[in-house]
């Protein structure tokens, strides 16, 4: 057996569910372009989930069911109102998820109609833990979601109190759709195996939520928007970023392991990026981000990915740094409930092996000799 470091080209199982094949990401085998044009983030919450686009009284229905099942257990909140003033914002919801099972009388029904119901009632709630979570860090009171309106326009309404702008609401359920799903990415695969041990859907989605909040994974938009504050204005990016280049320093948002010739979704959330910075405007963070793409990509051929022009777009929308990776949550919840439904309908048990380079044949030495 040799390793294979990172899985790197390991073919792990078979998905119907998203792809990327010579640089193009699909979803159920629509070009994700197609989808970040014309699609809503409902859309593709049940494209994902079943298989093809919905009608309008299939698209009604599930909106209808994500709503109904948008509230938190009182108990939930609660346990926020106890977390640390200074808690990471990944490891809050984390804590909450795992917490909703508890409060779910069908969080052990392994059938697939209880699952499905799980996967609804996992993706109507996220939206509502996050803004929630920020309100009460804030020494706000919890907004409750509105009946009838879709996640993007929710999730900005609880965490502001306010109705948010149409193209505000554009931006987010863009965002929300590109983040949907990525094939067999670090945190879907954790969650598939640990729903193939037949372990439940909350314990799946809390395991995909450990491993979005690493920065190599959900994390990079954050930085990403933490070197735009750090360099502050245009004028300051070509010495900032040469330095960084000289000095052999990663540049957050750039590069990725699939995409050679660079990531499709990036340019759809560089065009949000430019709107709302004509919208607010403010087009520094924009300006700047291109500054920094000619720069990166001229001098090392990399090209920026999704998490680079995110982190402008979640600014301009005045949503704190830091729930950058649980908006990321909120969307990929709908691929990751995806993969695990598809896990449990042919499940095998996830066991890969490992290559020893220990020591070999060492006799054991009793503790008076040791």
């Amino acid at each position: 057996m040799t390793a294979t470091k990172g899985l790197e080209g390991i073919v792990a199982t078979t998905s119907s569910i998203s792809s990327i094949i010579d640089g193009v990401l699909t979803y159920r085998g629509i070009n994700i372009d197609d989808l970040a044009e014309k699609a809503t983030f409902e859309e593709v919450v049940y494209l994902l989930w079943y298989g093809k686009l919905p009608n309008r009284s299939e698209l009604a229905g599930l909106v209808k069911d994500l709503s109904d099942n948008a509230s938190v257990p009182a108990e939930v909140l609660s346990q926020i109102k106890l977390y640390p003033q200074n808690v990471n914002t990944m490891a809050a919801l984390r804590t909450a998820v795992s917490s909703l099972a508890l409060y779910d009388a069908e969080a052990n029904d392994m059938t697939p109609e209880s699952n499905l119901r799980k996967a609804i009632k996992l993706q109507a709630k996220l939206p509502t833990i996050v803004a929630a979570f920020d309100r009460i860090r804030k020494g706000q009171e919890p907004i409750a979601p509105k009946q009838g309106a879709s996640i993007a326009e929710n999730f900005l309404y609880m965490l502001t109190g306010k109705d948010p702008e149409k193209i505000a609401i554009e931006a987010l359920d863009k965002a929300l759709v590109l983040h949907a799903d990525h094939e067999l990415n670090a945190s879907t695969f954790a969650a598939r195996v640990t729903v193939a041990t037949l372990s439940d859907i909350y314990s799946g989605v809390t395991s995909a939520i450990g491993a979005l909040k690493g920065p190599l994974h959900g994390g990079a938009n954050e930085a990403v928007m933490a070197m735009l504050e750090e360099i502050g204005t245009a004028d300051n990016v070509s010495s900032y970023i040469n330095e960084k280049l000289e000095n052999k320093v990663k540049i957050m948002g750039f590069g990725h392991r699939v995409y050679k010739n660079g990531d499709p979704r990036a340019k759809h959330l560089q065009k949000m990026s430019q709107e709302l910075g004509k919208l607010t405007g403010n087009m520094n963070w924009y300006d700047m981000s291109i500054q920094i793409e000619e720069i990166v990509t001229g001098q090392k051929g990399l090209k920026p990915n999704v998490d680079f022009y995110s982190a402008s777009v979640y600014t301009s929308l005045e949503i704190p740094r830091d729930l950058f990776t649980p908006i990321f949550a909120i969307s990929r919840t709908s691929g990751w409930t995806a993969h695990i439904l598809e896990q449990y309908e042919n499940n095998r048990l996830i066991r890969p092996r490992a290559e020893y380079t220990g020591p070999s044949h060492q006799a054991y030495v009793p503790i008076d000799n040791r």
